[in-house]
């Protein structure tokens, strides 16, 4: 019997950071990994596929293997490519048409690139990605489709175009949208094969000891709360996950850090900050939004209450992006200034160092 694991999808994050929404379960891609049996005939990679994937047709399939999204032994190959015994089988497909209408919408957008291809958006904290549970309109999508209504190669509710990855609906930052199907699996492929750039910026609780890190540490859906993930350090449950930070700046009882991902789990950042023991601060998700850190003085609860305020949200921005432009092999790479709401909580912080005894 060959062995099936189905791998998360689309983000990253997995082709998303991520940090994609908990109530946003439309991924943007299928990801499944076969182990060929050690008897296995030598049959067509499509038609060992076919033979596994239920509701998916071969021209699909073919589709796939053209675009370099089928993959034996991590090299890519075409459909005519014989399996062999042991073999190990990856294949990406972005999901079907969505059945759900795109309404759209003109909803303001900050856009940091555009080009016939693909564009790069700045969203701002408190935007929902893509329609799901509970946000049907007044999400991201809803808002390039009323930019891109007028583009006869753009429809929303084709997945071969649009999202290539997301960010969870409190944290800002860059994100790169495609207008068209060869674009949207060129980019896929590199967020899968990890050779994107992306850094955040963050503020969490507490003092990191080391300038730098590595956590590591397989991410799951908590058994016990559904709408939260946690770190399973065994690698019993979830799926691996590595992040590595930067010390930028420490302010007192809060440290301002970079993060790269490695990988691109659901709210990867916000778990695996909190299982090192520093929330991101005013995560309501993970603890953040408690006082975590510092003095029982009135002042100064009074202060982080203000802080709270300042930025009512995850203290989480993704501020950099860097890929490949899929038609013209250029390297592409940008950087946002962090939002008002982060650059005033940074500022109190610093006023605060200064001013205060710790």
């Amino acid at each position: 019997m060959d062995e099936l694991t189905k791998l998360e999808s689309g983000q990253s994050d997995d082709i998303v950071d991520n940090d994609e929404d908990i109530f946003d379960q439309t991924p943007l891609y299928e990801h499944f990994r076969f182990v060929a049996d050690k008897n296995q005939s030598l049959i067509r990679i499509d038609k060992f596929l076919i033979d596994r994937l239920t509701g998916t047709s071969r021209n699909r399939i073919q589709q796939a293997a053209e675009a370099g999204c089928i993959l034996a032994n991590g090299q890519a190959v075409k459909s005519n490519y014989r399996i062999k015994p042991s073999d190990v089988v990856s294949i990406v497909m972005a999901r079907p048409r969505l059945e759900t209408e795109i309404l759209p919408e003109n909803i303001p957008l900050n856009i940091t690139y555009e080009d016939d291809d693909l564009l790069v958006v700045n969203k701002p904290a408190g935007l929902v990605v893509h329609p799901g549970h509970g946000n049907y309109t007044g999400t991201l999508v809803n808002a390039l489709a009323y930019h891109l209504k007028d583009n006869p190669d753009y429809d929303p509710a084709d997945p071969r175009v649009g999202l290539v990855h997301r960010i969870d609906k409190d944290t800002s930052g860059l994100l790169v949208i495609a207008k068209k199907p060869d674009a949207k699996t060129n980019l896929g492929l590199q967020f899968f094969n990890k050779t994107t750039q992306r850094k955040y910026v963050t503020l969490v609780w507490g003092i990191l000891k080391n300038d730098d890190g590595r956590i590591e540490g397989h991410i799951g859906r908590d058994p016990h709360d559904r709408l939260l993930m946690r770190v399973f350090p065994d690698g019993e449950q979830g799926k691996e996950a590595i992040t590595h930070y930067h010390v930028l700046q420490r302010l007192g009882y809060v440290t301002l850090a970079e993060c790269r991902l490695e990988t691109g789990r659901t709210h990867q950042i916000r778990v695996h900050l909190k299982y090192l023991g520093h929330p991101v601060f005013n995560d309501a998700r993970y603890g953040g939004d408690q006082i975590l850190k510092g003095q029982t003085f009135s002042k100064y609860q009074q202060f982080v209450r203000n802080c709270f305020a300042v930025c009512p949200r995850q203290a989480l921005h993704a501020k950099t992006l860097g890929f490949i432009h899929p038609t013209t092999g250029k390297e592409l790479f940008f950087d946002s200034e962090l939002p008002d709401d982060m650059q005033c909580l940074i500022g109190k912080w610093n006023h605060y160092v200064n001013n205060m005894e710790l």
